[in-house]
């Protein structure tokens, strides 16, 4: 197959591009390289510096021509905690999204794998033991302050348990980051009943693993653990640290990515679907800090601050069963192992 890769230099780009080519594929390489994720660097040898808003030049036609697919990773990521982030998120993700798929018709490219997130859930599954499923609305800041950082049954007010969150599940994204997130999987669907084309969203849970940026928006939360151990620092951890997430390892994401690449090429019939990436072994956010100090070999005992973000979630964990049934996709790496390695695994500065 020869792929094109957008937001080829980034962390998970790159692991996917070398994954791409040992399973013998082409890779096309471009990325806008934006200063917030990438520092003042060039752009690697053979990767294009394009901004996908633009797909509809002549630049983007010459690398769409030939191509069997696009594997579509470019994007602002982070938790767009300020109103002022909102036309970046629009801009760049969802404005993007859409002048890539319009250039991809124009140049009869009809398969595409896009990078999406389990933001797209907002708040994940919950149930209660006497009333069984509930959707709760968002967080009052009210609560927060006051130290009570758990969904409450409606109707009972018990503390609501988490659940694994299926593909099917309730859509209700919670930032500015998240509603741009959706918007190109809505972009993406209309795009396939309309172009008659295949895709695949990949809803990636938290991931991480060699070469993350250090200290950046796009900085994933381990990595900001680990940074603050290096500076012999105790992790700061929000809420009460009991916050329960998947984290999966960019080696996995890869893997995904390729079988995901693979299978849409291969299938005959277009079709929109849409899986979770994920190492379907809960943590909590706590525990990553503990792991991450641990393989670091560090005595700091994270310090739990009690601190939160009107913008961010309580639980929020995947089920791994859809794709390990559709697209043959079970994680490799557990969080126990990976989160310990990456405490001494390279960055990127």
């Amino acid at each position: 197959m020869r792929i094109l890769l957008t937001g080829a230099a980034g962390f998970i780009g790159t692991a996917i591009g070398t994954r791409l080519r040992d399973a013998g594929h082409e890779v096309v390489g471009v990325d806008l390289m934006l200063a917030s994720a990438h520092g003042e660097t060039s752009p690697p040898a053979g990767v294009h510096h394009l901004d996908v808003r633009d797909a509809g030049a002549p630049a983007w036609s010459d690398l769409l021509r030939g191509i069997d697919a696009v594997c579509h990773q470019a994007a602002v990521v982070g938790a767009g905690v300020r109103v002022a982030d909102l036309p970046d998120y629009a801009s760049h993700n969802d404005v993007g999204t859409a002048a890539l798929l319009a250039a991809m018709h124009e140049a009869g490219v009809d398969r595409l794998v896009l990078a999406s997130s389990m933001v797209v859930y907002g708040e994940g599954r919950y149930t209660c033991t006497e009333h069984g499923d509930q959707q709760p609305p968002p967080r009052e800041v009210a609560a927060l302050e006051s130290g009570d950082f758990e969904n409450h049954c409606a109707r009972c007010g018990r503390a609501l348990e988490w659940a694994l969150v299926p593909e099917d599940a309730r859509l209700d994204p919670r930032s500015s980051y998240a509603a741009s997130k959706l918007a190109q999987e809505h972009y993406t669907s209309s795009w396939v009943r309309q172009a008659g084309a295949g895709a695949v969203a990949l809803r990636y849970h938290n991931v991480y693993g060699p070469g993350m940026p250090r200290d950046t928006p796009y900085s994933g939360v381990a990595a900001m653990f680990r940074s603050s151990l290096e500076r012999g620092e105790r992790p700061q951890v929000y809420e009460d640290g009991a916050q329960a997430r998947d984290f999966v390892h960019v080696d996995d994401v890869a893997r995904a990515n390729v079988v995901a690449l693979e299978q849409v090429v291969a299938e005959p019939a277009p079709r929109f679907a849409a899986y979770n990436v994920c190492s379907g072994q809960p943590v909590s956010i706590l525990d990553v800090a503990r792991r991450v100090a641990a393989g670091a070999g560090r005595d700091l005992e994270p310090e739990v601050t009690g601190g939160f973000r009107p913008g961010d979630v309580r639980h929020v964990v995947a089920s791994p069963e859809l794709a390990a049934r559709e697209l043959g996709f079970t994680a490799a790496v557990d969080p126990d192992t990976g989160l310990a390695d990456f405490a001494t695994a390279p960055l990127r500065a």
